[in-house]
């Protein structure tokens, strides 16, 4: 059965919180993606063409690509053509009703518009001016393009992957410099609003994807470039072994990872091997990861012995963590996500029903909820620009110079 979102729904811990988002593609649009289903009003405004994530297919209508739906949900959408003089200025009107703008070109480029920090903050001294690009400012790749794939393999993931693998060199199978940074940029917004609401006074924030993932990176795989003069080299080992995998069994795959001394106890009586309590190599967590590489060999060997269901049986009995290995299509159907209504079904008023997932969390008190679908192109320009003092014969003479558009035409 699918659920109709309803806009009139109580917004969730952020509902009084209006953010102007300039930003396009994924990280600054999967920031606000969480932001908007915190219940921040999140005025997302695109140039006449759309966001380009509006055209990344499979998709039932043009311009509503499938990452986009998920993207841009409980967002209102409002096209100004930011290079013309009055599209500027309505970007500007905007701002001063505004917790925070959000961008994720340069700030050069920000300048050229005419939307500067300084021109922004000379209409709202409270703002929080988040930048949200490549590389930082103050280094020499300031500027660069940056892109998820050039961010994976300039941080050392996809050389971790072939370290790890012994394989050839892969990205990660997901967006997830994009992601994993937009986590920062919306915790970094979010910051920088509740400081402005406490004294009154705006800032610049930059939040870089370089720096994010390399902050990611090197929280594991410092190793022993931790110290001066290092104690060895960089590299976490047990994320580095070889055998650290899906566990082959006799007719498929597991995850399992036996961690503490208990569950070494019960995997081996579970073996019945208990005398390898004893051995040196598996005493105690320190023994273990010291012969990381050996540990991790000798359980795959043993994995390979049974059947996933008799060893996820066993495991379970032993208290051990394990669970089957899952496709996407596999979550899709976990009993799970399904029980806890992870996975939701909404109606979208131009898609029809859609598969998407639910806010993250549970809120006692400021309950989140799907309040909009992901927006049509242009769908709120006419509503937002009232909200900002337009009257409707001048929204009508800006649509039809191009310089908005009013997507319910």
């Amino acid at each position: 059965m699918s659920e109709r979102p309803q806009s009139d729904t109580p917004g969730g811990p952020l509902a009084g919180v209006r953010i102007l988002d300039l930003s396009t593609v994924v990280m600054g649009p999967y920031a606000t993606q969480v932001l908007a289903d915190l219940g921040a009003d999140v005025i997302k405004v695109e140039p006449p063409a759309g966001d380009n994530m509006r055209a990344v297919g499979p998709m039932r209508n043009p311009g509503m690509g499938h990452i986009y739906l998920h993207l841009n949900r409980n967002k209102r959408s409002v096209v100004l053509d930011l290079k013309t003089p009055e599209g500027l200025a309505a970007c500007l009107k905007l701002a001063e009703s505004c917790d925070a703008l959000l961008y994720n070109i340069r700030p050069q480029a920000m300048a050229r518009l005419g939307l500067s920090y300084e021109a922004v903050a000379a209409r709202n001294p409270r703002i929080v001016y988040l930048g949200a690009y490549g590389y930082g400012e103050a280094g020499p790749y300031a500027g660069r393009p940056a892109y998820d794939d050039l961010i994976q393999g300039q941080t050392g993931i996809a050389a971790l992957s072939a370290q790890q693998s012994g394989d050839v060199p892969r990205y990660a199978p997901l967006t997830l410099a994009d992601r994993a940074v937009g986590l920062h940029v919306g915790v970094a917004l979010v910051s920088a609003v509740l400081h402005a609401r406490g004294t009154g006074q705006g800032q610049q924030v930059e939040i870089p994807m370089f720096e994010g993932m390399a902050h990611l990176v090197l929280g594991d795989h410092l190793g022993g470039a931790t110290f001066e003069p290092p104690l060895g080299p960089t590299g976490y080992a047990r994320l580095l072994a070889p055998h650290r995998r899906p566990y082959a069994t006799a007719d498929g795959y597991i995850s399992l990872l036996i961690y503490n001394d208990k569950h070494w106890r019960n995997f081996f009586d579970l073996i019945g091997r208990p005398e390898l309590s004893r051995d040196p190599r598996f005493s105690s967590h320190g023994a273990r990861a010291a012969h990381i590489g050996e540990v991790y060999a000798f359980v795959a060997d043993i994995i390979a012995t049974r059947c996933s269901q008799d060893w996820l049986e066993g495991l379970a009995r032993a208290d051990i963590p394990a669970s089957p290995l899952y496709s996407v299509d596999d979550l899709l159907q976990d009993e799970h996500l399904a029980a806890t209504g992870f996975i939701r079904t909404m109606d979208h008023p131009s898609e029809g029903p859609i598969r998407t997932t639910a806010p993250l969390g549970k809120y006692e008190s400021t309950p989140t909820s799907l309040r909009r679908p992901a927006p049509r192109l242009g769908q709120h320009s006419r509503e937002v620009l009232a909200e900002a003092g337009y009257d409707h014969a001048r929204i009508d003479a800006m649509a039809a110079r191009g310089i908005t558009l009013d997507g319910n035409d």
